[in-house]
């Protein structure tokens, strides 16, 4: 007997815009045939079609499913492939997977977003969805590190996002740099002597492995619990249904129980980072 799963077809997405965000990064914005709901932190299989699919969390706002932006960092041949992509293509998508961010948890609490690099792009869908309705949340506290100033992610909305009365914003680049009169360093120096309510704050963290290891060490030296942190951990994904046993974190997959899954329940395995 065969088995049909409609997860598997990819639905066709028209891609209506190409934004340039730094040398290496850009933002493809796509509408699929029908709107596609996804939560904050759900991600999608984008696929190239004749050539294959890698796993991106929407950067986008969840409140407009029938407009995706997917931020690509160009790592190799897909994403190479997806950055030469023009506007008019079709590609594909499968999804939304995993579970999302738990925004139901954040009400009444601070919130402490901590990107590095590209990791902004899933917090973006996060930020937007906050910023529709701080009324739940006390503060929103956005700390940001990129290699250098060129490297900036969404440069041209920080101010927007420090704008609001519950919104603090603040960047780093890993060194001095000609122009550049911010702060220098990587991005967990934005961590020291942190400036948030620790005994009642959760904080989301996404970047690479060694980011997400040593942001995650300086939050507990300042005292904030695992429990407390939840990391999006973007890697190896591909089934989304926790079939393949690629992404897998002791008992977790990271497609099905995550991708941005609380530090406490993985801590105590060896393949964390």
């Amino acid at each position: 007997m065969t088995c049909h799963d409609e997860s598997y077809l990819p639905a066709p997405a028209a891609l209506v815009d190409v934004i340039d965000e730094t040398p290496t990064i850009k933002t493809l914005v796509v509408e699929p045939t029908e709107p596609m709901p996804f939560r904050a932190g759900q991600f999608v299989q984008l696929t190239l079609p004749g050539r294959g699919e890698a796993p991106f969390t929407p950067s986008s706002s969840p409140s407009q499913p029938e407009r995706l932006a997917i931020t690509v960092l160009r790592t190799g041949k897909i994403t190479d492939e997806l950055h030469r992509s023009s506007v008019g293509q079709t590609l594909g998508l499968r999804g939304p997977f995993g579970k999302g961010y738990p925004i139901d948890k954040m009400q009444g609490k601070e919130v402490l977003v901590v990107g590095g690099g590209v990791g902004l792009a899933p917090l973006r869908a996060l930020i937007l969805a906050l910023l529709e309705d701080l009324g739940g949340i006390r503060r929103l506290s956005i700390k940001y590190g990129a290699r250098c100033r060129e490297e900036l992610l969404y440069a041209e909305q920080h101010a927007g996002w420090a704008a609001h009365d519950k919104v603090d914003f603040t960047c780093t680049i890993d060194r001095p740099q000609e122009g550049w009169d911010g702060r220098t360093g990587v991005v967990t120096t934005l961590l020291k002597d942190l400036d948030v309510d620790k005994g009642n704050c959760l904080c989301f963290v996404c970047g690479p492995s060694v980011m997400l290891k040593f942001t995650t060490f300086a939050l507990e030296e300042e005292g904030v619990t695992a429990e407390q942190i939840y990391l999006s951990m973007n890697r190896r994904m591909s089934c989304g249904k926790g079939l393949c046993g690629r992404c897998n974190i002791g008992p977790y997959y990271l497609c099905k129980d995550g991708p941005d899954i609380n530090y406490a329940l993985i801590k105590d395995y060896p393949n964390v980072f």
